[in-house]
């Protein structure tokens, strides 16, 4: 079992103790908004005795689970700490404030207002599973932008937090709505690194799946989890954290799906172009168990 600590002592994904642990740093635009926390000079002046001069930020730790190899922050925020993140995400405040702590994201966030090219590769995987023109549900999908078969679906429908604008033909769903719905595809995509419980997020999707109902789940293969295939010795690695939290490795999405009680269909690694630069994701496709 999965538990859901708010400082993680068991796995995210297989729910094993055996997490190898080091420290790092959690970046000062994730710091102020979850916690106010912002980064502080100790100079002489604080007259403190045992603690030397210099820049202070929010200390974390990196665990990495030595049975599956995810890669996590061990802190996992609270739904009011999530809210407090993602408020008002990629807006003017936000890109404003984001950009006071990193200059020149401002320029980078300019890249995430489009439909991303990669998307039609991922359609190409899906087709031959699905029917010519499937029912989707995309489940934190935002505006729908990046929703495979958009313009191929019979219909979509987003089951977001946000209120951002739908694209065109897209419908809006709640969560109360969901198990009255029939879908061919239910799409979770970059959504998985972002929450301090996946498998509690994908629980809560289980209602929209019927026997036949393909679930979709795509995380990025991140650049250091990709570059030591096969380690256990990444916590060492891992210095600091941002907005993704999770870092997945094929094993630990295959047991995920184990513990939320799906089966592997499918799974693939694709390399994509994001707007300024190149990356890898890591796709599996599941049914009901």
């Amino acid at each position: 079992m999965v538990s859901c600590e708010l400082i993680a002592r068991h796995c995210i994904c297989c729910g094993g103790n055996q997490l190898q642990r080091s420290p790092a740093v959690l970046m000062p635009f994730v710091a102020h908004r979850v916690f106010g926390h912002e980064p502080v000079e100790i100079t002489e002046e604080w007259g403190l005795r045992d603690l030397r001069p210099g820049m202070a930020y929010t200390l974390c730790n990196s665990l990495q689970c030595q049975h599956c190899g995810v890669l996590f922050l061990d802190y996992r925020f609270t739904d009011e700490q999530m809210a407090a993140l993602y408020h008002g995400y990629r807006d003017e405040a936000y890109t404003r404030q984001r950009d006071h702590y990193e200059p020149g994201y401002a320029v980078i966030a300019s890249h995430y207002h489009q439909r991303e090219a990669y998307i039609g590769d991922v359609e190409s995987w899906l087709a031959p599973h699905l029917p010519e023109r499937p029912i989707v549900l995309d489940w934190g999908g935002g505006s729908g932008s990046n929703t495979p078969f958009l313009q191929q679906s019979n219909a979509l429908y987003v089951h977001d937090i946000s209120s951002v604008e739908l694209m065109p033909g897209v419908e809006r769903i709640s969560a109360s709505q969901l198990a009255a719905g029939c879908y061919d595809l239910v799409v979770c995509s970059q959504v998985l690194e972002h929450v301090p419980f996946p498998l509690a997020l994908i629980k809560q999707i289980l209602p929209a799946l019927d026997e036949q109902t393909l679930v979709y789940l795509e995380v990025p293969y991140e650049a250091l989890v990709r570059e030591h295939p096969g380690s256990l010795g990444l916590a060492a690695l891992k210095r600091h954290w941002h907005e993704h939290i999770n870092f997945f490795t094929p094993q630990a999405l295959h047991c995920l799906l184990e513990s939320a009680e799906l089966v592997l269909v499918d799974s693939h690694l694709l390399t994509v172009e994001l707007g300024w630069r190149q990356s890898q994701v890591i796709g599996v496709l599941a049914r009901r168990a």
